[in-house]
């Protein structure tokens, strides 16, 4: 255990299902690079039992190679168990070794061949070996990590600038399309940049989808002319310069950053094609604007799940229909993504289109049921609390359903709040449902709350922010806000009910009697 070792190469895992095979996997890749392959299949077989034998917290999986042997070290703290199974596959040496509050249990695999021309050998394959492999996996977390487009090239170009190369400069096209441009240019002097871009400007790069790696000269520098091809598509190209010869193993990193970059770029592109269709497709699902409502200040919260802020599942709307009366609307479709968007955009344009024909409130929501399941495999079952809007002298009348959505609240301005809606079935399920409108007067500077199940059901620990009527008391605070205030202040206190970001989509629709 106290000989030192010519290179070790570790990673820590996590406990679990997924333990055993992630740890085997880490050891096929130190074998691979260490060309260690005699052992592979007993450095394999071993790892896999020494990681079931541990317990349910955090180890770290240890290997180094000795020259004429390799070691592994499963190493965990605060474990006290000191019997392990020995190995089923014939080892030089194995043990269980404590120091502090860490436990270590090793294995030692000879390696074939004497020890002298295996430490020769070793000594000459891995000069750069430990190095280059942490290094390419450096550069592809980074590459992997880019999701813009337009930052990949300086990306690529920090990478090999200095380690590979002296300067680079990353050419790209549109869409993969087109004409090579420049996209980004690096030197490890920085004050030579726009001379090395002038002198650039008088060469022929060679097209991205050309026969290969190509050798340039430009001034004092060798160039190393890489294409950048992803999914047969030629991107772009990377080229390197230095003022002495690219060596041969260069050429083969420079040449395996280039796969990987491309593949970065050509990943970025289509990430964001992909968010850019997502908000398309989240406008397009949404009021088109802010329409102005005789008699209503109304406020709204919207945020979907995502990172891009894909389409979600939550929509609302607000809208004019028959003799002066306004509609409104806000549901929850089951799932995110685009398949609750087709959904979601099924309910929103039926809504619109049978309520300016003149069909009740009541009536919408059955002809809409029919719709869904109309649909076959692709409905989704929806929640849904549908409204119709009508100003009358004490302020306004709404007629209100409300499909298996979660309740609605009245706050009066004396601070006390009702539910005042009857839960009826939810759409997309059964096939022959009726509704019954409920009739809600809002006096002057009541409030109407609709909110999704975002809202109700954001959890922190085993609680939910509606338990006990948590809803009801946020919204008691409210007396005297306008309608955004309103929405705003429960937005806020769901973020801060927990500290993780909410994994569903969230709508709030506020409706107050002006």
């Amino acid at each position: 255990m106290t000989e030192s070792h010519r290179a070790v190469l570790a990673a820590t895992f996590a406990p679990g299902e997924a333990a055993v095979p992630a740890a085997r996997r880490f050891t096929r890749e130190v074998m691979t690079a260490w060309a260690a392959s005699a052992v592979l299949p007993a450095a394999e077989q071993v790892t896999g039992e020494m990681v079931a034998q541990i317990d349910g917290a955090p180890f770290e999986v240890v290997w180094g190679h000795r020259g004429h042997a390799v070691q592994l070290e499963i190493r965990q703290k605060d474990v006290t168990r000191e019997h392990v199974k020995a190995p089923s596959v014939p080892v030089e040496e194995w043990g269980l070794t404590f120091s502090g509050d860490m436990r270590t249990h090793w294995v030692r695999l000879a390696l074939p061949g004497s020890a002298e021309q295996v430490a020769a050998e070793w000594s000459e394959e891995t000069k750069r070996g430990p190095y280059w492999l942490g290094f390419l996996a450096d550069a592809s977390d980074l590459l992997a990590s880019a999701l813009d487009p337009d930052l990949v090239p300086a990306i690529i170009a920090q990478i090999v600038v200095p380690r590979l190369a002296t300067w680079c400069a990353v050419y790209t096209s549109d869409e993969g399309l087109g004409p090579l441009r420049p996209a980004y240019l690096w030197h490890a002097d920085e004050a030579r940049i726009d001379s090395l871009r002038e002198q650039l400007a008088t060469i022929q790069i060679p097209p991205a989808q050309g026969p290969g790696t190509v050798v340039l000269s430009v001034a004092d520098s060798q160039v190393l002319a890489v294409p950048l091809l992803a999914r047969g598509r030629g991107l772009g190209v990377m080229c390197l310069g230095r003022t002495d010869r690219f060596p041969d193993d260069i050429i083969q990193f420079a040449e395996d950053i280039g796969r990987r970059a491309a593949l970065a770029m050509d990943n970025a592109r289509l990430y964001a094609q992909q968010a850019a269709a997502n908000r398309a497709l989240q406008r397009s699902l949404l009021p088109p604007g802010d329409p102005d409502v005789p008699g209503l200040d109304y406020g709204v919260v919207y945020e979907p799940a995502g990172e891009t802020n894909e389409v979600g599942g939550d929509f609302y709307d607000l809208f004019a229909c028959a003799d002066g009366a306004w509609r409104f609307a806000i549901g929850d479709v089951c799932g995110t993504g685009p398949e609750a968007a087709a959904v979601t955009g099924l309910a929103r344009h039926t809504l619109r289109l049978l309520a300016r024909e003149g069909h009740g409130v009541a009536a919408v929501l059955g002809r809409l049921n029919e719709a869904i399941l109309e649909e076959g495999e692709r409905a989704r079952f929806l929640t849904l609390l549908h409204g119709e809007i009508t100003q009358t002298a004490h302020g306004l009348d709404v007629k209100l359903v409300s499909a298996g959505h979660p309740e609605a609240l009245r706050l009066r301005p004396s601070g006390v709040v009702e539910v005042v809606a009857t839960p009826q079935s939810l759409l997309g399920v059964f096939p022959e449902v009726s509704f019954e409108e409920d009739l809600v007067r809002l006096d002057h500077d009541d409030v109407l709350l609709a909110v999704t199940d975002g809202v109700t059901e954001r959890r922190s620990g085993s609680r939910l922010l509606d338990d006990d009527g948590g809803l009801a008391k946020i919204l008691a605070e409210c007396v005297g806000l306008s309608a955004q205030a309103v929405a705003e202040r429960i937005r806020r206190r769901v973020q801060d009910f927990a500290p993780e970001p909410s994994a569903d989509d969230l709508a709030i629709l506020v409706l107050r009697a002006g």
